[in-house]
């Protein structure tokens, strides 16, 4: 009689009892070397395939490697896969798929025994997880406060010279934790010269991935697939080298305020990424902004440019590290230091407009090309010269030509043309009042209710996201480049009380 035709009955005999006795310490033996032995020893017994499928990482472990996409589809598809025989399993799913010459109840006795080793294994981890991560979290806050070689000498990687930064938040943030924390396994000892830290700092989940100059996108295919699924908003900054882990961590909560339900991991390079700067003439516009930018340094900039990013000193000083009292400090200080009214509308649009220009020529080639250009070129000084207050420019206003161009000009009706008069008037009315509905209500003297349903409507033309500081400052800029009237409250267009009429 063939194998096939063995009935389960025959299957509960001695024989099959000692045979699945073997099966289980097999498997138990393997469980006590790691989880991929473990699904390994699992298709060996099975005579086919085994996968522990989990929801956010995909296949944790495949034997064999090949097997993983079938085993992740069929654990997302249970009824299109009646073969495989599955089991939960720590959160995951264990997807076996047997040999036909396989008892039915054998593979399920291997599943099961599979899976509450799998069980053990994790309760084991759960048991031993606080201290880690506990223990992540400081080496995470090591990394802000510039202890590098501690770090890496503690991770036992000299290979690790870079680090990208995720900063995610949410409701349901300590459930995603737990979640990421099984989907990653990570451990202290670099993996394919890579080593991933993560830790709940402030309300948030900060995770750091420490590589050796760019990263494989492992961690960030696991970062968006767990924002989906828990409804988390993420911001990203890097690969940058390990001594600027402040500046990565602070530019991933900037690009974090960013992040929309559309789009929730946002790189921190795509923040502030402009259609206008690329159209700006590019000789005058970045010695316009090396000029404008002289008196400061590189921290004095990246604090501007997380604070104008993230649209107020409250926000700034959390992706800083910082109080916000520092912030505001620190804010009036640069004001000064600019003769600027940093508080205006305008000068913050220009300022980031600045913060955003490519890299000046270098000192010789940019003295040559001022003396040579004429007109502003001569209103520039060298490098020599100590910026005083009436400067060679001023954030107050662009140099002529910079925004007076046709390019320009079709960009900016291209993204606020065809506004209706009260909606255009209401929206430049709200930039003016940096984005805050109350003060802009007040002087339109119509209603909070009324002027957010205005906005709406703005947002839904423009296609657009409001809520994004560096949006605001782009259609600030263009309503400028179009404005045609003074775009006054009292200009309103009204019939009676607190209505307005459409023109």
């Amino acid at each position: 009689m063939s194998s096939t035709g063995t009935t389960d009955h025959e299957a509960t005999g001695p024989r099959g009892a000692r045979h699945e006795r073997d099966a289980a310490d097999r498997l138990l033996r393997a469980a006590t070397r790691s989880g991929a032995h473990l699904i390994a020893e699992a298709a060996s017994l099975v005579q086919g395939w085994a996968v522990l499928a989990d929801p956010i990482a995909g296949a944790v472990y495949s034997t064999p490697a090949a097997a993983a996409a079938d085993g992740v589809h069929a654990a997302a598809a249970p009824r299109e896969h009646p073969h495989c025989t599955q089991r939960p399993a720590a959160g995951a799913v264990l997807v076996l798929a047997a040999a036909p010459t396989v008892r039915p109840g054998h593979a399920c006795h291997v599943a099961t025994t599979t899976a509450a080793l799998l069980e053990v294994r994790g309760q084991r981890a759960a048991e031993l997880r606080g201290e880690q991560m506990r223990l992540h979290t400081t080496l995470i806050r090591l990394l802000l406060a510039g202890h590098t070689a501690a770090v890496t000498e503690t991770l036992g990687g000299s290979r690790l010279t870079h680090v990208t930064v995720y900063r995610l938040s949410g409701v349901d943030l300590p459930t995603a934790h737990e979640v990421l924390w099984r989907a990653v396994r990570p451990s202290l000892a670099p993996y394919a010269d890579a080593c991933t830290l993560m830790g709940r700092r402030d309300g948030e989940l900060v995770v750091a991935e420490l590589h050796h100059g760019g990263d494989d996108g492992r961690i960030l295919r696991l970062v968006s697939r767990l924002s989906e699924r828990h409804h988390l908003l993420a911001g990203m900054a890097g690969p940058l080298p390990l001594a600027e882990m402040p500046t990565a961590h602070s530019d991933a909560a900037a690009a974090r305020h960013s992040a929309t339900p559309d789009r929730r991991v946002v790189p921190a390079d795509a923040v502030g990424a402009s259609r206008l700067t690329p159209l700006l003439p590019t000789a005058p516009y970045a010695r316009w902004a090396g000029s404008v930018l002289r008196p400061l340094s590189p921290a004095h900039q990246h604090l501007l440019l997380v604070w104008l990013r993230t649209g107020s000193k409250p926000r700034a000083a959390a992706a800083l590290g910082l109080s916000a009292g520092t912030v505001r400090a620190r804010i009036r200080d640069l004001s000064r230091l600019l003769g600027a009214d940093l508080e205006d509308a305008t000068v913050r649009a220009h300022l980031l407009l600045a913060l955003r220009a490519p890299a000046p020529a270098p000192d010789g080639d940019g003295d040559s090309d001022s003396d040579s250009s004429g007109g502003s070129g001569n209103r520039s000084r060298s490098g020599s010269s100590p910026p005083g207050p009436p400067g060679p420019a001023r954030l107050e206003s662009l140099p002529d030509g910079l925004l007076d161009s046709e390019a320009v000009r079709a960009w900016a009706i291209g993204l606020v043309g065809g506004l209706e008069p009260h909606l255009r008037i209401a929206l430049a009315c709200w930039l003016r009042h940096h984005a805050r509905t109350a003060p802009a209500a007040a002087e339109l003297h119509v209603h909070r209710t009324t002027l957010a349903g205005w906005l709406n409507r703005c947002a839904e033309h423009l296609a657009r996201n409001l809520a994004d500081a560096t949006v605001r400052a782009e259609i600030h800029l263009a309503l400028k480049a179009t404005r045609t009237g003074p775009d006054d409250p009292a200009t309103l267009p009204r019939r009676g009380g607190r209505t307005y009429r459409r023109l």
